[in-house]
């Protein structure tokens, strides 16, 4: 995996063998990013990762200038490979927090600008986290919603839908 611009552009890091996360290709991290670019203001934004994995969407978040970004993660494994990796780069914007998104979710008062959730694509609850994010008001005003997931689902319908984008197996789905 590779940091694709900003201050840690080309910035290298190799997750362990018996990690359990699937990292957004660096194909699809480049659309995104280049699609969010014409946006946001990344300094501005308060950006929350759901589900962290290896945390290469939050060091690409935090390479771009993003001062306020919490990640998720509730794997231990993964939570002390990212901790690894933000102490490697010196990067101290990002908040880690190993635990539950869910019960995140159910606790925090805090708005985001952005939301970014990658849940494993077979989670149970996929489908849910729309409806959780808004139920729970975590956007804050004009905020945005990205949820990567696999091409089998459709979000078209959802009253929040804004916009869908593919690139090969990676799905991305922005809700306003």
């Amino acid at each position: 995996m590779r940091i694709v611009s900003g201050i840690y552009k080309g910035r290298r890091f190799s997750p362990p063998t018996n990690l359990k996360a699937r990292p957004t290709t660096d194909i699809a991290k480049e659309g995104l990013f280049n699609i969010l670019n014409n946006m946001v203001d990344f300094e501005e934004l308060k950006v929350l990762d759901m589900f962290g994995g290896t945390g290469n969407i939050s060091m690409e978040f935090a390479s771009r200038g993003s001062k306020d970004i919490t990640l998720l993660e509730l794997n231990s494994t993964n939570y002390s490979f990212i901790r690894k990796v933000l102490a490697e780069l010196k990067i101290d914007c990002v908040n880690a927090i190993k635990g539950d998104t869910f019960r995140f979710v159910e606790k925090t008062s805090t708005k985001y600008d952005l939301i970014f959730a990658d849940p494993p694509y077979d989670h149970k609850d996929l489908d849910k986290i729309p409806d959780l994010v808004f139920e729970h008001s975590l956007l804050a005003e004009d905020g945005l919603l990205i949820l990567e997931h696999p091409k089998d689902r459709s979000f078209t319908s959802h009253p929040h839908f804004y916009d869908h984008r593919n690139y090969g197996h990676v799905n991305f789905t922005f809700f306003k």
